[in-house]
Formats: structure tokens, C-alpha cells, sequence
């Protein structure tokens, strides 16, 4: 931390929403994200709840967990990814989950999430993650069956044309 509460990488100033129906979950969460002197930390025990905050606030990045009921995380990640019903479609997401089996990160990703990470996490797995997001951000791809942060992750450094015919670039 600098004397004024800032931090060099710029994480104090991200507004966060996490979605947990376990508060003991969401208050680790916000004490990890304290630490990293993030001070605008919201708060949504289900997908109702993050909605109405979503359509309220202003929030950079959104932490939230697969298995809720009623709803699950995976639902609200697809809602929030439909740009036409969607109160912030370009939002990060990041899915904090119990879940670690490649094909559920791999749905988790075919959805829009954008970082996935696996419970228990280390606050180090959180920091990285949330570096990500701000320093290197994923353009975002609306195809006829995708829209979301670009699945791909390696530069690939291909210069021809656009490998899917229907793969837009959003800014």
C-alpha cells in the first residue's frame, strides 16, 4: 500500500460483486480482496440478488460460485452474457467454484466465464486472476452461438483471415 491507501496495481480502485449462497464463503472472499486493499466489495447470497446489484452499481468484476440454489452460477454467467437482456454483458467474470473437472471449466468457458478458480483457493490464485483481468483483458467474440471474453488464451500470432467465418472482434 502507498501513504494515500492506494495500491501500485491499481486493485483498490475495482468495485467487486461476489455471489456465494455460503456468507462464510463470501466473507473469506471480501477479507482476501480487503488485503489486496479493495474496499468496494458487494455482497448477493443468490442470482437475484447479484441482478439487482449489477443493475445498480457500477461493478467492475463479478466472483461467483457454480452450485446456488434456486439458481446456480452457471445460469446467471449465461444471463449476463445475452446482450440483449443483459444489464453488463462485457463484465468480467470470475467462477469460484468447487468444481475442478476439465469438462466443467470447459462449460464454465463455452458460457462466458472469463478466469476460473477452484475452492479452496489461495489468495495468490485470486491476485493473479484479478491481474489478469486488468492488465491483460480478453476481447470479446460475438459469433452465431458464443458471445463472451475469447476462449483463447495463446496468442497464436495468425495473420490471415478471420479463422471463423462468423467470429466478430467486440471493443
Amino acid at each position: 500500500m502507498i501513504a494515500n491507501g492506494a495500491t501500485p496495481d491499481g486493485l483498490d480502485k475495482l468495485r467487486i460483486a461476489v455471489v456465494d449462497d455460503n456468507a462464510a464463503m463470501r466473507g473469506i472472499v471480501r477479507s482476501v480482496l480487503g488485503a489486496f486493499g479493495i474496499t468496494q466489495v458487494y455482497e448477493a447470497a443468490d442470482v437475484e440478488a447479484a441482478l439487482q446489484i449489477l443493475r445498480a452499481e457500477k461493478i467492475d468484476v463479478l466472483i461467483c460460485d457454480w452450485k446456488m440454489k434456486p439458481v446456480d452460477g452457471l445460469s446467471l454467467v449465461r444471463t449476463l452474457r445475452d446482450p440483449e437482456e443483459s444489464p453488463c454483458p462485457l463484465l468480467p467474470i470470475i467462477m469460484l467454484t468447487a468444481y475442478a473437472e476439465p469438462s466443467k471449466v470447459k462449460e464454465a468457458r463455452d458460457a462466458g466465464v472469463t478466469e476460473f478458480l477452484v475452492k479452496p483457493f489461495a489468495a495468490e490464485g485470486l491476485y493473479g486472476r484479478l491481474q489478469m483481468i486488468v492488465n491483460r483483458p480478453r476481447p470479446f467474440v460475438r459469433t452465431k452461438v458464443f458471445f463472451g471474453p475469447d476462449r483463447r488464451r495463446l496468442a497464436s500470432g495468425y495473420q490471415g483471415p478471420e479463422r471463423r467465418d462468423d467470429a466478430a472482434p467486440l471493443s
